[in-house]
């Protein structure tokens, strides 16, 4: 299986929208795009679904939540019952404030671990430039040539018409499924 990435190099973002738009339209596989900063709509042009990151924050504030106020009520009321001025041993209100604090701080640590998860960003990934400038200001958007009926002059016809400044071949270096 011959792995190939057709790489669409754009100088304006508005460009690369419209292409990405077109390029998804003709039925062509996007690999990725890669732009110097967000651009707002490109996820939407790229048909990708909504990101999962905001459960993983909430699942895990919850458990850190919950969790939080099981502790403390075992240690308050089952492990050490201390009779503090007169006041109950299940005491929630006493619990809340530390237990939103759990909350925020696994919502946080989950966060952060799933994006490094799902963004493979383990440590001592050397990153890959697919296209020079493409941190500073250059849009590139990587299209999978591997099937049938993609080559440069299709890819050529579908983004000519907005301004792309260069299209390039780029073979992957690691095995399997076409990535960047």
């Amino acid at each position: 299986m011959n792995d190939r990435i057709l790489l669409a190099t754009f100088a304006h973002e508005d460009d690369l929208l419209a292409a990405t738009a077109a390029v998804r339209a003709a039925g062509h596989p996007i690999v990725d795009v890669f732009t110097p900063y967000a651009v707002h709509g490109l996820d939407r042009a790229m048909g990708l679904r909504p990101s999962r990151l905001t459960w993983v924050c909430f699942v895990c504030g919850m458990v850190g939540a919950v969790g939080m106020l099981v502790f403390q009520h075992w240690t308050a009321a089952i492990s050490w019952p201390l009779n503090v001025g007169g006041k109950p041993w299940n005491s929630l209100p006493a619990h809340v404030p530390v237990a939103f604090e759990a909350a925020v701080l696994l919502a946080g640590f989950g966060s952060v671990f799933a994006l490094l998860w799902v963004s493979r960003l383990f440590p001592g990934r050397q990153a890959r430039l697919v296209a020079p400038r493409v941190t500073d200001d250059r849009f590139v958007l990587a299209v999978d040539a591997s099937g049938p009926g993609i080559d440069r002059a299709t890819l050529e016809r579908v983004v000519g018409q907005f301004d792309s400044l260069a299209i390039e071949e780029q073979t992957p270096r690691t095995g399997g499924k076409a990535s960047c």
